[in-house]
């Protein structure tokens, strides 16, 4: 079989790739267990090096890498350049930290010395989506390398050249064979990866199907599993709000990626009384975005990554406006692009209400009250983020218990930082990436407990004195 890599904006083909048969996928994950007991022991200030190594090559070549990002899944060049950008940022954020991130930890026990130890579990798979390409990958892979692991990458069967040059990159950068291969692969066949003892734990970014069918399938061989899957994020604006500010921030966490983002703003839920302003607010930042051509740097708005999430897009519509919603601007297809779109009357129940809509619409609900705003916004079946504003910091602080929500951004949109953690609840997932939190999602948190018979043992009742002398794993 053949996997193919499609320019959303002609729809020309871009270029194809023979999928791997199964006795050289078996063979690579062979490869990736071999390299695990070298890479374990390389010591994370040899990995930080060869990471930086990344960081710098993702910089000196971002123009070629975010060509290839533009061509296979339609997104803006610009916001491209940003993503190679960011994943280079990560690069760096954990060849620095890793260190810290990964220190052992003394504990007061009755024991003489008693320890946390953060050990790599061995092989981990990736499962990764188109809409951010590279970003996705690199926020998966960077602090399991970094904790010690080997990473196998079975990248979205529409953006294959992308995945080529993020192997390129590792292999570049000087990881020893093994520690880091792309499979090339389509999602049919990734059972046989999953059960293949070599593989140690599975990290899934995608929707909330299909990551059901990898947890399942990674269940039934105790696999440890984190899943970042889909988000429909409140963007809730309150009558005490800069109106102008949340207007140029809503438009642009609406329209991130073409709408394609599982934490893009969603569902905007509006106090009644401003609710027509901010409408007429968000209509005219509209008006100054040009679409076309995302390899123009000029364009704000590409296509949609492929005709069929085009029309999936137009459905959650027009099924929307069957059930009361009326379009009071854009919505119409062509091809794989959608019109911005902005609707209002809409109500729990509708597709562009319950479901996730990935694509560039507006759904506008109104309350009458903060406390019908937190209500509307934990209405949905996802739970990965909420934005909320308010020029009353007191109010704000109060609610953010109320949202039942992986993330709570206080005038901002959400957005992924490696500095923070990231993840969701409810269908949105479980486990966290980035952080100190995603770096220990896939180690082995190793307890150690030590009772000293010998009289010249030392006394450690206060251990906080001995935490110094432990070192890093």
């Amino acid at each position: 079989m053949k996997l193919k890599s499609i320019n959303p904006y002609n729809n020309e083909v871009l270029e194809e790739f023979d999928e791997f048969s199964s006795s050289k996928i078996n063979t690579l994950i062979g490869y990736a267990g071999n390299a695990f007991e070298l890479w374990r022991k390389s010591g994370i200030a040899g990995r930080s090096v060869l990471l930086n190594k990344a960081a710098d090559i993702l910089k000196d070549e971002k123009d070629i890498f975010s060509r290839s990002i533009t061509l296979e899944m339609g997104k803006p060049i610009k916001e491209s350049i940003s993503e190679v950008e960011k994943c280079a940022w990560v690069c760096e954020h954990y060849a620095r930290d890793a260190e810290v991130l990964l220190q052992r930890e003394a504990v007061a026990t009755d024991a003489d010395l008693s320890l946390v130890v953060y050990e790599p579990l061995g092989t981990i798979l990736g499962i990764m989506p188109w809409n951010f390409p590279f970003w996705q990958a690199f926020r998966f892979a960077v602090p399991a390398l970094m904790a010690g692991n080997t990473v196998l990458l079975k990248h979205a069967s529409n953006v294959q050249r992308c995945a080529l040059h993020i192997e390129s990159i590792f292999i570049k950068a000087g990881l020893p064979e093994g520690v880091f291969q792309n499979l090339t692969l389509s999602s049919k066949n990734i059972g046989q990866v999953i059960e293949n003892d070599n593989i140690k734990g599975i990290s899934l970014t995608g929707s909330d199907t299909a990551g059901s069918k990898v947890a399942e399938a990674a269940g039934r061989m105790i696999r440890k599993t984190v899943l970042e899957l889909g988000g429909s994020n409140a963007f809730i604006v309150l009558d005490d709000a800069n109106l102008i500010k949340a207007a140029k921030t809503g438009v642009k966490a609406r329209l991130q990626n073409s709408g394609q983002s599982c934490i893009a703003a969603k569902r905007f839920i509006l106090k009644r009384g401003i609710a027509n302003e901010f409408i007429q607010l968000i209509s005219e930042e509209i008006a100054h975005l040009k679409a076309g051509d995302p390899l123009n740097p000029s364009t704000d708005i590409g296509p949609l990554a492929t005709v069929d999430q085009a029309d999936k897009v137009r459905l959650q519509i027009e099924r929307s406006v069957e059930m009361g919603a009326e379009v009071l601007a854009g919505g119409k297809q062509n091809g794989a692009f959608i019109e911005p779109a902005i609707l209002v009357n809409v109500k729990p129940g509708m597709p562009v209400f319950d479901d996730e809509v990935f694509g560039p619409v507006f759904s506008i609900i109104t309350a009458g009250s903060d406390e019908e705003a937190i209500a509307l916004s934990n209405q949905s079946k996802y739970g990965l983020g909420v934005s909320l504003f308010t020029n009353d910091m007191q109010k704000a602080k109060r609610m953010i218990p109320e949202f039942n929500e992986g993330s709570v951004f206080i005038n901002d949109l959400v957005k992924s930082d490696p500095r923070l953690p990231f993840g969701g609840v409810k269908r949105s997932g479980y486990g966290r990436e980035l952080a100190v939190n995603g770096i220990r999602e896939f180690v082995n948190i190793k307890t150690v407990f030590i009772r000293e018979f010998s009289e010249a043992g030392g006394d450690y009742d206060d251990q906080a004195d001995v935490k110094k002398n432990i070192g890093p794993r």
